[in-house]
């Protein structure tokens, strides 16, 4: 397909994929578009799964992936209506009764300590719908004191004493601390922004992808891109955040830049892959076929760096 017939293609999708193709390949900002979000589509659907005790699924974190955690997470990422009072009120009410004693998200009856990637998570989607800034405070504590010596952060550290960071806790904190700056935030600010810097410099060393001790392949899913992504990590997913975050050029992300325009489809799209096990909604895209959210997130990755 040349250019505009991928974006005519990408405009019959889902109205979540019509919002972004204007915003961030048409530099169009519709919020007509945007507010359609919360009234049809794949954002309409899974708000229509929302129960009574204001909830998704079992509660906050069972089953995956239709618990409120992942989603709140899915409605996020489709840009869902920010001020939607519906799903502020089940953050409000997550932050309010699933935090542990160490001052994280915890909805765990038996593990004590929290989970760092989860919190990056859950502290993206705060910010993104506007939680009150005390109410992420302990959640703002509890991520910095888990900050290891190599920048980046592990949900092990604290459960079995983690040495190295992991690149799934690392990406899915630096995700979280760039919402709370973005929208305005100001508690530890100055020491997020350090640490977020720190985080990015940690996916940088390893070229997104390569091991920075044997110069290998990490792990071979980092170069697949199941949408959504849920709690793991894809070369994807870490260049559309530093798309997302502004980032400048870095000689460092070539390697993953090579693998994802090898990728690439002759008619210029980029095929779904299987999606992670478990219990979900509905299917957005199709496995092996080609999928909108991945034609789309790989088209204003290389657009933003000015490679298409």
């Amino acid at each position: 397909m040349k250019t505009d017939e991928r974006i005519k293609w990408l405009l019959n999708g889902d109205v979540s994929i019509q919002y972004q193709v204007h915003r961030d390949l048409l530099f169009e900002e519709r919020d007509d578009l945007r507010k359609r979000i919360a009234t049809e589509g794949w954002g309409a659907e899974i708000l229509s799964k929302r129960k009574p005790n204001k909830h998704w699924g079992k509660g906050y974190y069972s089953p995956k992936w239709i618990s409120s955690h992942y989603s709140i997470l899915d409605l996020r990422n489709m840009w869902f209506p920010a001020e939607h009072p519906l799903v502020r009120e089940t953050i409000d009410m997550i932050l309010k009764n699933e935090k542990g004693s160490d001052g994280g998200i915890n909805p765990s009856g038996h593990i004590k300590e929290s989970d760092v990637c989860m919190n990056g998570m859950m502290l993206n989607c705060a910010a993104f719908f506007g939680a009150d800034e005390e109410d992420l405070k302990s959640v703002i504590d509890f991520i910095l004191d888990q900050t290891l010596p190599d920048g980046g952060f592990n949900c092990q550290f604290n459960r079995s004493g983690a040495k190295h960071s992991s690149l799934h806790s690392t990406l899915s904190v630096a995700e979280g601390f760039f919402e709370y700056e973005k929208n305005g935030y100001l508690y530890r600010s100055d020491e997020l922004k350090k640490a977020r810097k720190s985080a990015e410099e940690f996916i940088l060393m390893h070229q997104l992808f390569i091991s920075d001790r044997t110069g290998e392949i990490i792990k071979q899913g980092f170069l697949k891109f199941p949408y959504p992504p849920r709690w793991k990590y894809d070369i994807l997913k870490a260049l559309d955040y530093f798309r997302y975050s502004g980032a400048e050029w870095d000689d460092r992300m070539q390697p993953a830049i090579d693998i994802l325009l090898k990728k690439q489809n002759k008619d210029g799209t980029w095929n779904q892959y299987a999606e992670y096990s478990g219990l979900t909604h509905f299917t957005m895209d199709q496995a092996g076929k080609p999928g909108r959210w991945n034609t789309l997130r790989a088209m204003r990755v290389l657009k933003h760096f000015g490679i298409w």
